[in-house]
């Protein structure tokens, strides 16, 4: 899976200010994305508030993707939930012929044992006709996939290729890096540990951030995938005022506002979420003017 070496982006879906989908401004950030040299794009990961979105829209998000992307980057597709059967019933009855693999959340709110993890990512495995990354937010899910539950799906299903690793825990992230087989790929999903990940062995990012500066982000990320340590640190620094500000107040708040900075997109997000005050505001149109100017 050398397509998923490197720097993803988890894209926002923007909306408008009545709140439906702007697919003008997703075409723009996936352009800007692909043009700023990342690797792949995500699709209704956590960040495109996907759990606002009706199923019309989804494919509606789909499809402005896919087309806008026109080939060239390979995309993955979110496919998860805490319905284990709900999930494999979608994996068998969707055409995912566009998609290089699917990106499958860890189920929450249930609160699983760790058994309960392995025989849902098992039911996923077998269901899905493409390679399968899953996906570890105890953040958001309340339930954390302990290494050795990934090292069980590893070793057991030659399909799940990946984890995305968004514990925020660097030596949870190194004891799967330690003991993963040989191809299997940690995937950092906390952008402010992304590079650490990355020189402890990890294969890359799946970022917030990165589809908010790409130029910057991504060669941070082929940096340290090169063991060019110094170089790399110097724009994880320049860039880590940035990643604490789009998370302070909630995301995708946060990097829908940098997008109104950047004039890309509007910061119209669905409630729950709220946008971000107007002092966070000011300072991420602030940093944007330092990192643009």
């Amino acid at each position: 899976m050398q397509s998923l070496i490197g720097t993803g982006v988890a894209l926002v879906t923007p909306f408008k200010e009545d709140f439906s989908i702007d697919t003008e401004a997703l075409t723009r950030i996936v352009n800007f994305s692909v043009d700023g040299g990342i690797e792949y794009l995500v699709i209704l990961g956590t960040t495109a508030e996907n759990a606002t979105l009706s199923q019309a829209e989804k494919e509606l998000v789909i499809k402005t993707v896919v087309d806008s992307n026109k080939g060239r980057l390979p995309l993955v597709l979110g496919v998860g939930g805490n319905n284990t059967m709900k999930v494999v019933e979608e994996l068998k009855t969707r055409d995912l012929s566009a998609f290089e693999a699917i990106l499958s959340v860890s189920p929450y709110y249930n609160k699983p044992t760790q058994e309960g993890i392995y025989q849902h990512f098992k039911a996923v495995s077998e269901a899905s006709p493409i390679p399968v990354i899953i996906y570890n937010v105890p953040g958001r899910t309340a339930s954390n996939m302990l290494p050795a539950t990934v090292l069980r799906l590893a070793n057991d299903f030659k399909n799940i290729v990946a984890i995305k690793e968004a514990a925020g825990d660097i030596v949870q992230a190194m004891q799967i890096i330690k003991d993963k087989p040989k191809d299997f790929l940690v995937i950092s999903g906390d952008d402010m540990i992304a590079l650490p990940m990355v020189l402890a062995g990890g294969s890359g990012v799946i970022s917030v951030i990165g589809q908010g500066f790409p130029k910057e982000f991504s060669e941070m990320i082929r940096l340290g995938l090169n063991h060019k340590v110094v170089d790399a640190y110097k724009i994880h620094y320049l860039l880590a005022d940035s990643i604490d500000m789009i998370f302070e107040q909630g995301n995708p708040a946060g990097i829908k506002q940098l997008f109104q900075a950047l004039g890309i997109a509007e910061n119209t997000v669905r409630l729950p979420l709220v946008k971000v005050d107007e002092s966070l505001a000011n300072r991420l149109s602030e940093f944007v003017e330092k990192i643009y100017k």
